[in-house]
């Protein structure tokens, strides 16, 4: 995900919200909102925001649900709905999964802006570069990440998301089993051919 112009995304907008509206409207506005962050992370490929710019409410959501997050120096990150009488609860789902809880909560309850580097200390986003490398470094993790198989990426990827929310025994007999079922696919096994031959791997897609 990217934008032009000072922001990165605002999140909704608040036309939408407004009381002339019903209930059933809302409804949908923010289940599509939901639907949509869930499938970043369903998605079998690496979702990767390149953030340069003001992130608010919905939007800081939108970075919290990617997988990777590439924001400039002068990014920010907040969630000041609790100033307009309309708590940032939906965001609150990816921004408490993202960062620690009490960094989550004051972000919440007092909609202050993180500034990218604070937002790089507190795993919010994963790299912070200056404004004119913003594209390149994009674009090199991005590189990287299709240098790789997509049937493999696709598995780790669901993998990751599926055992974060265990418990550890839990998580290692999923993981466990995925790393044998990873051995079964063509390219896990192309991938370890290649390594031994001392050759580039020549993946199936």
């Amino acid at each position: 995900f990217a934008a032009e112009g000072p922001v990165f995304c605002s999140g909704h907008d608040l036309k939408e919200l407004s009381s002339e509206d019903d209930v059933k409207h809302h409804s949908e506005v923010f289940e599509l909102c939901a639907e949509v962050m869930t499938l970043i992370q369903k998605l079998p490929v690496p979702v990767i925001a390149k953030v340069n710019g003001l992130a608010t409410a919905a939007g800081c959501q939108l970075v919290a649900s990617c997988d990777i997050a590439v924001a400039s120096e002068k990014s920010q990150f907040a969630t000041p709905g609790v100033n307009i009488g309309l708590f940032c609860s939906t965001p609150a789902v990816a921004l408490g999964r993202s960062l620690p809880r009490k960094v989550a909560l004051e972000m919440l309850f007092t909609g202050e802006p993180l500034s990218a580097h604070e937002a790089l200390m507190h795993g919010l986003v994963s790299k912070v570069v200056p404004e004119d490398k913003l594209e390149e470094e994009t674009m090199k993790i991005s590189q990287k990440i299709c240098d790789s198989s997509k049937s493999v990426l696709a598995l780790g990827k669901a993998t990751f998301y599926r055992q974060i929310t265990q418990d550890l025994d839990t998580a290692y007999k999923i993981t466990t089993k995925v790393m044998v079922d990873n051995l079964t696919l063509r390219d896990g096994q192309e991938g370890i051919e290649a390594f031994v031959q001392k050759r580039k791997p020549v993946w199936s897609h």
